[in-house]
């Protein structure tokens, strides 16, 4: 595709006019008047009714008309036609695709539209990320592939100014503390609580400065935040695309004149507006949801708006109107020299009226909820395994390695209408495929690595389907090899779980040192769950540990002695029979904790923390919410995104569950069944400082014509005073309070809904002496509905649309066409305060980095002719301590890898993990030796030391930014909550430990 010639000619005639890209291009404005920022711009959804690619191509218009592609090549020829003219895109992931498709010709249009700030990237993420339910590492890792994208195809021009965030459905700290240090002047959002705006607009406090971080100091995670007027849409009757029925304007001899009319109403609407905010600058959002396919259309009309209102200046108006984009406005407020509030907490969560609480997508399609994080997990292995094998892991004996299918992928998934679940089915399909394919392309990746790494050419097994037991090659072979492969920085312990048919079996270390294991039936549970799609009759079970960034590789066979396996074949038929009256007192016990249940129901019923002398009465069932379908309160259903249960107080699955223990050296559980639909384990491995809770919830029934919220309930006689804790984002915890608004004087009318909020990763109450911590192995809506309880929501099945777009109910058919089955787990701890921190965060940390089971049959050839089998594997020279992750490593170019260290501990929260602490950088790695290091910002689009945001002044708790210490490499030191990212220049370790250039 080419523009036309005469524009391409026209592109370095109007080049000498602007002054270049950022602050420097942009419009002159009037001091002594009112200046209405007027901000093309099109809102492009990642997905939502159509998949992405529809979406870009245009197809199925009878879903939805919209056509991505079209807008741009629309956009394009008005910008180049008119110096003044601007636009703002945002969705990288639709342009690069656009780009792709074009010719050098409008290539170099639009690179001279760039530098010239007249076509203008605003945000520059992949997509336009959810805020509740995507997870910190991701978050960053979309945004770094969109960012990167720009600062290549259009160097510093293409770095946006701006972070502009304004449809996701509320707003967490955390991301507002990651777009400070990704090094944004400055944020706008469209959505907010309704109760919420109108207290700011009455205060005139829609833009402010927001602290987004209690550990970070002042102000490296201070982001100025402004709330924008009207959503993202025009205001009304100011809609000229071609989906919107306003008028035109008519400035000819006709009958339908209609520019005094209009005039004066766009100057009522904006003197109204500007009672809202507090410089001469207000700002108008001149589009919305896939507009500007006829461009022409809106700047036709926009045209004539300027003109006509501006030329009421000469009759004494004070209002000018001019084209402009968020980086000009937001450099306006900057000048004005205001000092702006301090806003601590957050925006969730976000009500769009009375009886509408957006906190159903906490939790909605929780299945692939789950996928998306395990393929976060498998992105991070697959990143780390390129970045330490080398050129043979992209190309190899298995084929071609591409991470890039994977990291695609995941990022299109943080889209807010993705992770959030609130898209419809067949693009949430479309999401998963990607996903799939993703994990396709690094299991090449990976098995590339890994050969080359060990020494061996194995037939490389991925057992996706582990947790329903099911893994053709652990079923029928009698000898196979378990590879765990650790990517945190520290050494974990793991306890595998395989589906096998036999009864007895040998597991040897690394170093050919014998592993006790045990073999336990395949409950009814899981039989359940599975169908059709295994036979294994029993699991394996056995310890397993894995060094730092490294692997271990375990041995398994069979064992033939038929007096052991009749004698084990015994035991096992005896453990799985019912122990309903045997079984007294009900517990289960290892060396940290006790857990008893209560001999009438078999609900668990007390929690005691043996190292701790604590014991906490616990009780937890499962119970559900009735769905609203709208009552005369208000018509509003439950749906994707809105929860609104029909009356405050949940009806229980069962008062009483079916009970069955296993007992062994390894492994206690019980098995508690509530009803066909809904089972669960309570499960301590020896060793393990936590309970583990195994859910299996689903075909949540309807029949009776019920959508139904399903939750998981924890009440204790904790005294908790209204307030619980939730993770932001995975990162830093924010303290909640029922029924209650940090800046607002909150009108509650929704008890539960309204006091639900996202759970990223964990969710805790407490009272001063001791913590019950629940940990989450994926986002959920969680609250504390009541003093000393602590509930997550982990299914809903819904048959009505909530009436936000989305045009279908959440039904989820799932694999069998009857209701998707959910499993999953939470991990609680019960300690002190003080200790509950040093638990939580390394094992929220294991969870999200968990290890990755590679299997083989064993007995491949050498990788190269006499090289050395390694059975296990080392990256890194010594471990990082406890409170150092290693957040990111992965290929950046043939000569370079990017390396991001964080800091996981809270100021404050933990005597020893909250300290600061030091890495000698240079000599971490064993793979390779970096020969050069460059510090860049948290997105790797800056030079560290370049980076030079607007210094906004706050009314209150003034901060002055320090100096950035000079860089060295040999003390690396990392403050609470602090991530620092590198870029390093690396050389390899060859196989025979001399260096191998890259």
């Amino acid at each position: 595709m080419g523009l036309p010639v005469g524009l391409i000619l026209g592109v370095g005639l109007l080049g000498a006019a602007a002054a270049g890209c950022g602050y420097e291009s942009c419009p002159a404005t009037k001091a002594d008047m009112l200046n209405v920022h007027l901000i093309p711009h099109t809102h492009n959804d990642v997905g939502w009714l159509k998949t992405v690619d529809q979406y870009f191509y245009g197809a199925r218009n009878d879903i939805q008309h919209a056509g991505v592609q079209y807008i741009l090549d629309s956009v394009i020829p008005q910008l180049l036609a008119d110096p003044t003219k601007r636009f703002i895109y945002v969705e990288v992931a639709f342009f690069y695709r656009w780009w792709r498709l074009q010719a050098e010709s409008t290539r170099q249009a639009v690179r001279q539209l760039v530098s010239e700030g007249r076509l203008e990237f605003i945000n520059g993420g992949w997509c336009m990320n959810d805020e509740a339910a995507a997870h910190y590492n991701a978050m960053i890792d979309q945004m770094t592939l969109g960012l990167r994208f720009l600062q290549e195809t259009f160097g510093e021009c293409g770095r946006p100014r701006a972070a502009w965030h304004i449809d996701p459905f509320g707003h967490s700290r955390e991301q507002a503390s990651l777009f400070a240090q990704m090094g944004f002047d400055g944020f706008f959002f469209g959505r907010l609580d309704y109760q919420d705006k109108a207290n700011r607009e009455q205060l005139r406090e829609m833009e402010q400065i927001w602290r987004a971080s209690a550990s970070l100091q002042p102000p490296g995670a201070d982001l100025f935040t402004g709330v924008l007027p009207n959503g993202y849409n025009p205001p009304l009757s100011l809609c000229w695309d071609q989906f919107c029925s306003d008028s035109p304007i008519v400035d000819d001899a006709s009958d339908e004149n209609n520019v005094d009319s209009l005039v004066a109403y766009f100057l009522g609407t904006a003197a109204a507006q500007a009672k809202h905010y507090r410089t001469k600058h207000i700002v108008m959002t001149m589009g919305s949801d896939f507009q500007y396919e006829n461009a022409n259309l809106w700047y036709k009309n926009m045209d004539k708006l300027i003109k006509h209102v501006n030329a009421q200046q000469l009759n004494g108006s004070k209002v000018h109107v001019l084209y402009s984009t968020p980086t000009c406005y937001l450099w306006e407020l900057f000048k004005a020299n205001l000092s702006w509030s301090l806003k601590y907490d957050d925006f969730f969560p976000y009500a769009d009226g009375p009886h509408h609480f957006w906190t159903g997508y906490f939790t909605s399609r929780p299945a692939f909820k789950r996928y998306e994080r395990l393929s976060n997990n498998f992105l991070q292995v697959c990143n780390q395994l390129e970045a330490l094998a080398g050129p043979v892991a992209r190309m190899g004996p298995y084929g071609k390695g591409d991470s890039a299918v994977l990291r695609r992928a995941m990022a299109v998934a943080q889209h807010h209408d993705a992770v959030s679940g609130t898209e419809k089915q067949h693009v949430a399909n479309d999401y998963a495929k990607r996903l799939a394919a993703g994990w396709d392309a690094c299991q090449v990746l990976v098995s590339n690595a890994l050969a080359s790494i060990s020494g061996n050419k194995e037939n490389f097994i991925y057992c996706n389907y582990l947790n329903i037991s099911v893994c053709p090659l652990t079923e029928s072979a009698g000898t196979f090899m378990v590879i765990l492969y650790n990517p945190l920085g520290r050494r974990v312990s793991w306890n595998v779980r395989l589906p096998v048919k036999g009864a007895s079996y040998s597991v040897t270390d690394p170093n050919g040192q014998t592993v006790p294991n045990e073999v336990v039936p395949v409950s009814n549970f899981t039989r359940a769950v599975r169908r059709d799609r295994g036979d294994a009759t029993h699991e394996l079970i056995f310890p397993a540990s894995a060094p730092p960034l490294g692997y271990s590789a375990y041995t398994i066979s069979k064992t033939a002695s038929g007096d052991l396996r009749s004698r084990l074949a015994k035991r096992i038929r005896e453990q799985a029979q019912p122990r309903v009256d045997a079984w007294s007192p009900r517990e289960i016990q290892n060396e940290h904790l006790r857990v008893l249940f209560d001999p009438g129901t078999g609900l668990l019923m007390e929690i005691q923390n043996l190292d701790k002398s604590i014991s906490l009465p616990v009780s937890q069932n499962f119970f559900w919410y009735n769905a609203s379908i709208g009552n005369d309160d208000s018509a509003q259903a439950s749906g994707a995104y809105i929860f609104r249960p029909n009356r405050s107080e949940p009806l229980r699955v069962a008062g009483r569950a079916h009970t069955y223990l296993v007992k062994n050296k390894l492994v206690q559980e019980v098995y508690q069944n509530f009803s066909s639909w809904c089972s669960q384990v309570v499960r301590l491995y020896a060793g393990q400082p936590y309970v583990e809770l195994e859910w299996t919830v689903g075909p949540i029934p309807i029949a009776d014509g019920l959508g139904k919220e399903i939750i998981s309930r924890f009440e204790t006689s904790l005294q908790t005073d209204g307030r619980f804790y939730t993770d932001s984002n995975g990162r830093e915890i924010l303290e909640r309070r029922r029924d209650y608004r940090a800046t607002w004087n909150l009108s509650q009318t929704e008890p539960v809904a309204g006091n639900y909020y996202p759970v990223n990763s964990r969710i805790y109450i407490k009272n001063k002496k001791f913590q019950l911590t629940v940990l989450t192995d994926r986002s959920q809506g969680g609250s504390s509905v009541a003093d000393g309880s602590v509930e997550l929501m982990v299914h809903r099945r819904l048959l009505y649309d909530d009436n936000r777009g989305v045009g279908e109910p959440l039904l989820e058919p799932g694999v069998y066409n009857d209701g998707l089955v959910v499993r999953g787990r939470h991990l609680v701890f019960l300690d002190t305060v003080e200790s509950s921190a040093d638990r939580h965060r390394l094992q929220a940390q294991q969870e999200f980095m968990a290890p990755q089971l590679v299997l083989a049959p064993g007995g491949g050839p050498s990788f190269h002719r006499g090289q050395r089998s390694l059975k296990q594997f080392s990256a890194l020279k010594q471990a990082l301590p406890p409170s150092i992750h290693l957040l990111t490593l992965a290929q950046w170019d043939p000569s370079s890898v990017l390396i991001r260290l964080e800091h996981q501990f809270e100021r404050g929260e933990s005597a020893n993990g909250s300290q600061p602490i030091t890495v000698d950088l240079l000599h971490l790695f064993s793979s390779f030796t970096i020969t050069s290091l460059q510090e860049m910002n948290l997105v790797a689009n800056q030079k560290r030391e370049a980076m030079n945001r607007l210094n906004w002044r706050p009314a209150t708790g003034a901060a002055r930014r320090q100096p950035y210490p000079r860089l060295n490499p040999l003390g690396v030191t990392l403050q609470p909550m602090e991530i620092r990212t590198f870029l390093a220049t690396i050389q390899y370790t060859g196989p025979s430990g001399g260096q191998a250039e890259l």
